[in-house]
């Protein structure tokens, strides 16, 4: 509250002078002026938090007043104070943008409990400001390759349309990061953003996460409960890891699409929704249709517009942008001065293949904001950073799984200078079938 700003503008030096006081001792900083011509003055002068102004006074009245303070400033928090108050000059006040309308006599009580709530109301306002440009500057597609671009482009057309949306591409490529934008950049930006990950709901469960279930429909469905669906109406609905979504589960999210309506888990009336439908995955579902792991009509129906999302191995140009990117959100996350990353351990990053693409980049730079003391990350604090590689944290086994093979044989092949029949007799392996992991991996040999 200390900080808080107050100004009041009335011709009657008791009004001045009673307000004042009183509100300096609630702790605000308070400047008082007799005009609105000295009110306008001491706004572009030293902006206030909130305005206490007077309808009559001398020069230009209270509502002009309130009329060019809110064409320079419209977010500015004016309360409109008066002795000859009526409806009229009330309606007309807040039609001008006035946020409240008080009497004279002025009860002081009521002057501070206007105060404390236009003041929350603004603390408010700017937290939910500044979290939407945190949520913006979070969700946005990092870097100037002509792969990225080709996504901005496409994302763009089609955020514009209710068209159902299939995102592809490796784990950790960015695909919740597209669906977010996707919904962002849409005219259902304002209505609800509704996530389930297909994966990490158990099969028997997934219909009712879903669908939503009745009182008493299963063992555990102590109440009714409403699915995602319902949760999503009027908004987007994302579907991650939608490839692992059971076959039996697939028929019944076919028939929604089809139809918009639905039954809860254990109900007999239908529900009617109007929701897009965004879906992710990181499998190959052609050829899990081939191998009837997955519905081939509903593949069609999720594809409507494909948007495929490259491996950062395959923008390497990208890795300095989102690099620095990522600095700067991590500095403002933990209130520290942004660091750097030095010339030669930037190019060492581009060489890295990162099997974990933008998830493993992010994890490497934030280890190394928080274990790198010096304000510039050298190529020695690189090494001793990534010394440890996340393996833990890129999903998948198979990913996991190349990523240790890779420096593994990697870190044997220098242990012995890159001979590779030396190497495949320490860990075990014929020559031949090491030539094939290094050409797999994409190992770069001298």
């Amino acid at each position: 509250m200390a900080n808080e700003r107050i100004l009041i503008i009335d011709d009657e030096e008791g009004i001045r002078e009673s307000l004042s006081g009183v509100l300096h001792d609630e702790g605000y900083e308070v400047e008082a002026v007799d005009s609105g011509e000295k009110g306008l003055e001491a706004i572009a002068a030293h902006r206030p938090d909130l305005v206490f102004l007077d309808i009559w006074l001398p020069g230009i009245d209270g509502l002009e007043t309130l009329k060019r303070i809110k064409a320079a400033d419209k977010g500015l928090t004016v309360v409109m104070i008066s002795g000859h108050g009526n409806i009229e000059t009330a309606v007309n006040a807040t039609q001008s943008g006035a946020y409240d309308f008080l009497e004279k006599p002025l009860s002081l009580d009521r002057v501070l409990l206007v105060a404390g709530r236009a003041l929350e109301r603004k603390s408010l306002e700017r937290e939910n400001r500044e979290l939407r440009e945190t949520l913006q500057r979070k969700w946005t597609l990092v870097g100037e390759s002509p792969a990225i671009r080709e996504i901005r482009s496409q994302v763009d057309m089609a955020a514009k349309s209710n068209s159902r949306v299939l995102i592809t591409g490796e784990s950790g490529t960015g695909k919740e990061i597209v669906a977010h934008l996707l919904h962002a950049m849409s005219p259902r930006a304002s209505k609800p953003f509704v996530e389930l990950n297909c994966a990490a709901i158990p099969q028997e469960l997934i219909e009712s996460e879903l669908f939503g279930h009745e009182k008493g429909s299963f063992t555990g469905a102590f109440d009714k409960k409403m699915g995602k669906f319902e949760l999503a109406s009027s908004g987007t609905l994302f579907l991650d890891e939608i490839g692992d979504m059971s076959f039996n589960t697939q028929a019944k999210l076919l028939r929604v699409l089809e139809g918009q309506t639905f039954q809860r888990v254990g109900g007999s009336k239908d529900i009617s929704v109007d929701v897009r439908v965004i879906a992710a995955t990181n499998k190959d579902i052609e050829k899990m249709i081939k191998e009837n792991k997955f519905r081939d009509d509903l593949f069609f129906r999720l594809n409507v517009i494909p948007v495929k999302l490259p491996p950062l191995r395959e923008r390497k140009e990208d890795i300095p942008v989102l690099a620095e990117h990522f600095l700067a959100l991590l500095a403002e996350e933990y209130g520290q001065p942004r660091k750097s990353i030095a010339k030669e351990a930037m190019e060492k990053l581009v060489l890295h293949d990162w099997p974990g693409n933008i998830r493993e980049l992010k994890n490497l730079v934030e280890r190394l904001v928080i274990m790198t003391p010096a304000e510039t990350i050298s190529n020695v604090g690189l090494e001793s950073g990534a010394a440890q590689n996340d393996y833990f944290l890129i999903d998948g086994l198979k990913h996991a799984k190349d990523a240790f093979e890779k420096d593994y044989i990697t870190t044997k092949l220098k242990e012995y200078d890159w001979n590779i029949s030396k190497t495949a007799e320490s860990i075990g392996v014929e020559r031949s079938n090491l030539h094939r992991k290094i050409k797999a991996l994409g190992i770069a040999t001298p």
